[in-house]
């Protein structure tokens, strides 16, 4: 208990001051990667030349690569370097690939020549202009990936969970912190999109260069305040040392009472400083690991042959998050068609708001921003009090419930989305431009509204329950790797998003040239089909979340009260996390 009171030492410090160092980090990033992703679209077609498809691919992937490297940033600062670290040295990286970025934005000779006045000639970017976007693309990767698993947690583990005065605020954190990323997010899609389109990429990317190096100033500048946890050594290497000694002993008759099994309050003592993870009755083939043989040392262990079934319970809470996760990719993949199609459908409208200024297309997600912005609001200041007082739950609702309405509601988007393009394309067709991919399209560009605002109400609900889900639900070791998770369904959103449009792009090619995603006149194109394809599968997505919330076990967690700060060992309750 010595030891566990050491480290329960080292949790003093954070709270609210702490917010706006880490918060400023992440609405610096989300300003770089957002304000350059949302109009990645224009820039790969009217700068670099490159066709429809190829951009559109391009940008999803480049997505996916960024919300994959979260996990190899969130191993490090949970074995090695812990989150603070992760988040500098990852910052500075970012910093690298955006000044590499910024300067490819200026400098003539490392983008194509413009195209003709009238497009008859467009010379693609060359391989070694394209290697050198994709190089910058990369170390902003590599950086997110550093960032993004590691500040949401970093962010939450200043709020203490055992104090009985902080015990609201870690759930409501994850509210805040969406709410930031929603306003950076806003800003890049109005300034900044406006300024890449009106004075030119080299400022467009050069002010969100210079506001991510304020950001890491700040950041580092806050590092007395912070409540930092000493990373409690690589979680992966615990999951697969509880697989080899399970499959080691799989011939080992099972014991006949559960108390049997054992456990090791010292050794656990620096993965479960919140409480211990106590036995399940699933999978109890991993139970065998936990079994204590004559020949096994009880007081010094060896991992590939004995572990604690706390040890064992967290590879059960991993696996038990699989399905939930899985259900997260397809809403991605919906919601990727904004930076891609729907910006594509957009710069077909007519954007005028006055005779002498126009939105910029890219600027269309501030719909999207705006409605999970007050979706928010509305959910933490009027829903989640009004739904307290019949359900009795502190967040108002579960975090899978209200998973499950963000999932209606990007169903409807995309259903919506079918019936808009119809629209788009009657009123081509009314004036004579079906044959005109460059021509404006006399029908006002807020028809996209509706799809947009769903989005952004759909991503309120579901992608912060998500988040919610993944850090309360992982083992308490493992929360970077945890919510690098998260951006790992995002990952997985974004490839799903490229290997269909790749699909679709191929089996609905006809004669003629006619393609439901034509690469160069969406007017001849059936968009509205594609959409429906992404509706129904979200249908079907959304049956298989409702099965898998219905049977899914929560995370069970023995933990201590307090009393005045100190542990009382004899009282214990069982947190069920809901």
């Amino acid at each position: 208990m010595e030891e566990k009171s050491q480290h329960a030492e080292r949790r003093k410090g954070g709270g609210i001051i702490t917010m706006p160092f880490i918060f400023s980090n992440e609405i610096c990033e989300k300003l770089a990667v957002v304000g350059f992703g949302t109009n990645m679209l224009s820039y790969l077609t009217t700068q670099l030349h490159l066709p429809l498809t190829k951009a559109a691919n391009t940008i999803t992937n480049f997505g996916g690569t960024a919300a994959l490297t979260p996990l190899i940033g969130a191993f490090i600062a949970d074995a090695f370097a812990g989150r603070f670290w992760t988040i500098t040295v990852a910052s500075i990286i970012y910093q690298i690939g955006m000044i590499s970025l910024t300067v490819s934005a200026i400098m003539p000779k490392l983008r194509p020549p413009p195209c003709t006045q009238n497009h008859n000639v467009c010379l693609e970017a060359s391989s070694g202009q394209l290697a050198i976007l994709y190089i910058s693309l990369l170390l902003t990767a590599i950086g997110s990936g550093g960032i993004r698993p590691c500040v949401v947690a970093f962010g939450a583990d200043q709020f203490d969970e055992a104090d009985p005065k902080q015990k609201t605020t870690t759930w409501k954190f994850f509210n805040w912190y969406y709410f930031c990323m929603g306003a950076s997010i806003l800003m890049a899609v109005t300034v900044i999109v406006y300024i890449q389109d009106n004075i030119g990429w080299g400022w467009g990317l050069g002010i969100p260069t210079i506001a991510m190096a304020l950001s890491i100033i700040a950041f580092i500048f806050g590092y007395p305040l912070y409540r930092n946890l000493d990373p409690a050594g690589s979680p992966f290497t615990r999951l697969i040392q509880v697989c080899v000694a399970a499959y080691e002993k799989r011939k080992v008759p099972m014991v006949s009472d559960p108390k049997l099994l054992y456990e090791n309050e010292d050794l656990d003592a620096a993965i479960s400083l919140g409480g211990k993870l106590i036995h399940t009755k699933s999978m109890k083939f991993l139970d065998k690991a936990a079994i204590v043989r004559e020949e096994d040392n009880v007081k010094a262990p060896n991992p590939w042959k004995l572990n604690t079934i706390h040890r064992v319970e967290e590879l059960k809470s991993l696996i038990r998050m699989g399905p939930i996760w899985a259900a997260g990719i397809l809403l991605i993949t919906a919601y990727a068609q904004q930076s891609t199609f729907s910006l594509q459908q957009a710069k077909t409208l007519n954007r005028h708001l006055t005779k002498s200024f126009q939105i910029p297309a890219a600027s269309m997600s501030v719909f999207t921003q705006t409605s999970l912005l007050s979706t928010i609001i509305f959910y933490d200041r009027i829903f989640v009090p009004i739904v307290r007082k019949f359900t009795g739950l502190e967040r108002g609702i579960s975090f899978l419930t209200r998973m499950s309405i963000g999932f209606f509601i990007s169903l409807l988007a995309t259903f919506v989305a079918g019936f808009v393009e119809l629209k788009r394309k009657d009123a081509a067709m009314a004036h004579g431009l079906i044959d005109q991919p460059h021509s404006i399209i006399p029908m006002t560009v807020f028809w996209l509204m509706p799809q947009y605002c769903l989005h952004g109400i759909a991503e309120a609900f579901m992608s912060i329950g998500h988040l919610e889900f993944f850090y309360d639900q992982a083992p308490e070791s493992m929360r970077s790797t945890a919510t690098a998770l998260f951006w790992l369904s995002i990952s997985a959103g974004n490839y799903t998003s490229t290997f269909l449009v790749t699909l679709v792009h191929k089996f609905s090619a006809g004669p003629g040239g006619s393609n439901w995603l034509p690469n160069n006149n969406l007017n001849k194109g059936k968009l509205e089909n594609f959409y429906w394809l992404i509706t129904l599968l979200q249908f079907v997505n959304l049956i298989y979340y409702l099965f898998c919330a219905k049977f899914y076990t929560f995370k069970p967690v023995q933990v201590c009260k307090r009393e005045d700060e100190k542990v009382k060992e004899d009282a214990v309750e069982l947190a069920s996390h809901v």
